[in-house]
This record gives C-alpha cells, structure tokens and sequence, in this order.
C-alpha cells in the first residue's frame, strides 16, 4: 500500500534556495541566503549574527552529521526554534505544518541545503522536520537552537520516518 502524497510546487526562491510546496511557505518558516566571503586563503561563512531578525536568543549550537540515503525524520519541538545550516554535503528538508491553529496547516515544504548552496534555514516550534542526505558524502549539519537540550524532559516529539500521516514521502525522484 502506497501513502498518498501531495504535489509540490516552487513557491519561493532565495538566491538558489528553492522551496517546493503542497501550498505556501509554511507560516513562520524562513530561509535566506549565508553570506559567504572567498578570498587566496578559503572561505569565510557567516552562519548568524545577534544583531540577525531572526535571532530569539542563545540556547545551544551542535552539529549532527548524517550518511548517504538516510533519512533523520520526523520531529517536532514545543518551544524550540531550530535554525539549520548545513556546511558539507547535500539534505533534503522537508516540513509538514501540524499546528492546529496555522493558516498553512496541512502544508508540507521541501527544500536542498547543503556546501554548493549555502544557506540558513529557520523552523519555529510545532513544525513536523527532517532530512535525508542526498549527497554521495556524509552530510554536516549544525543547529543553533533557541533552548538548551533538557536531558530529563526533551522538548522532541518524534514520529516514524515512513508510516505516519504526513503526505510526504522520502523516496528519491528521477526523472
């Protein structure tokens, strides 16, 4: 038996950040451009700053990594915000909007962020998240959240990567 997905269509594009979507961009999802600044030596990439419109308040940065066609899915926080950036490889995000009281809910958004599209991506509380590693190499992502990790009370709610009732699947597309 195969889930029901919805169709996904370019609803937003910043700077190379496509957002493919069942209908809008999620409301209170954002995705901007990193500023990435070359010269002789390397790079330099800014990833946040304070004085950044979407910066809340200082809870904890960590990295998480992920390998080739695995999927890190599904979660969703009460009170946090997440702010993903990933630094090498290739993610696939996907968001489903499971709030009760959101004009987008029911929506699910998808986009790639990885090293050749540099971006932050930022994903309030109560939004359905994950990722699957689409690259060929180990993926690095980091996420600089507004709360720290609460060891004996999680503010993470999970379902099953593949059997649950969001209208997403994880498959790769070719075509």
């Amino acid at each position: 038996m195969t889930k029901k997905t919805v169709e996904l269509k370019t609803v937003s594009s910043e700077q190379g950040l496509i957002i493919r979507s069942s209908g809008d961009l999620i409301e209170g999802v954002s995705v901007r451009r990193a500023k990435v600044l070359p010269d002789e030596r390397g790079r330099l990439g800014e990833i946040m700053r304070a004085d950044d419109p979407w910066f809340e308040k200082f809870g904890q940065v960590y990295f998480t990594t992920t390998y080739p066609g695995v999927v890190k899915a599904w979660h969703y926080h009460g009170k946090q915000t997440d702010h993903f950036y990933v630094i090498k490889g290739t993610v696939k995000v996907a968001l489903f909007d499971r709030r009760e009281n959101s004009q987008t809910k029911g929506v699910v958004n998808e986009l790639y962020m990885g090293e050749h599209c540099p971006g932050l991506l930022r994903i309030p509380p109560g939004i359905m998240h994950g990722w699957m590693c689409v690259s060929q190499t180990e993926a690095y992502i980091v996420n600089i959240v507004s709360e720290m990790y609460n060891y004996s009370n999680p503010d993470e709610f999970r379902a099953d990567p593949h059997k649950n009732n969001i209208p997403y699947e994880w498959t790769r597309k070719d075509g």
